[in-house]
């Protein structure tokens, strides 16, 4: 009977070593996540940035030289 009890308890510890070792992965990838999150907005304002960037330097071209470039 002390046998069975001992190993509920070893079981038990167990649980609660594995419940404490998923907790702290959980906080460690929801901080990924909001990191990734962080750097996926900033990336998406700097591919926009660039957009018009790129957007107001072809309006600036004289039309033509946008026709010949299409035709070729």
């Amino acid at each position: 009977m002390i046998s069975e009890f001992e190993l509920l308890a070893e079981k038990v510890m167990q649980l609660s070593v594995l419940a404490h070792s998923l907790r702290t992965e959980n906080a460690r990838l929801r901080n990924d996540v909001t990191s990734m999150m962080t750097k996926n907005t900033d990336l998406q304002q700097r591919m926009q940035q660039a957009h018009d960037r790129v957007s107001a330097l072809l309006a600036q071209l004289p039309a033509e030289v946008l026709n010949d470039k299409e035709a070729a």
